[in-house]
């Protein structure tokens, strides 16, 4: 098995948290695009930036994959927007998980931000399904690696 490993290099390792999300069941594309929103944000301000995302209160602007994509409501730089909670619900969880590992290394909760999150594409698991007359359509599911690193400050 392959080792898996941070794209980024922290310089201070006891003012850092990580956390590591490998080959979740979610769509690369919102991954990338929540991933792009939350960078240099700060943790609490996050959190309920993905709270709003998935009660649907606060729509996520789309700059890359906004092709044929409708305008919502409350978007102020952005012309295209939408609500991907399942993503958000998973980088959620990514985020909580990371600031239980910054409480145990005994960081402030409260001053922690978003150093590094990024978002690529995992393996696609390949599926089928049988179609009439002996034939068969491809159904795959493409993953997503999401990484994150908070920092004190």
């Amino acid at each position: 098995m392959a080792k898996l490993g941070y794209s980024f290099k922290v310089e201070n390792e006891e003012k850092t948290a990580k956390a590591l999300g490998r080959a979740l069941r979610i769509s690369p594309k919102w991954s990338i695009e929540i991933a792009r929103e939350l960078r240099g944000m700060k943790l609490t301000r996050a959190m309920r930036y993905l709270e709003d995302i998935i009660a649907m209160r606060r729509p996520l602007p789309l700059k890359r994959f906004k092709k044929g994509v409708a305008h919502r409501r409350g978007l102020v730089k952005a012309c295209a927007g939408r609500y991907p909670q399942k993503a958000a619900r998973h980088v959620l969880k990514l985020l909580e998980s990371a600031r239980a590992n910054a409480e145990y290394k005994g960081l402030d909760p409260e001053k922690l931000y978003i150093k590094h999150i990024a978002a690529q594409r995992g393996p696609v698991i390949r599926g089928w399904i049988p179609r009439a007359y002996g034939r068969a359509t491809p159904h795959n599911t493409p993953t997503t690696h999401i990484e994150v690193i908070l920092e004190e400050r």
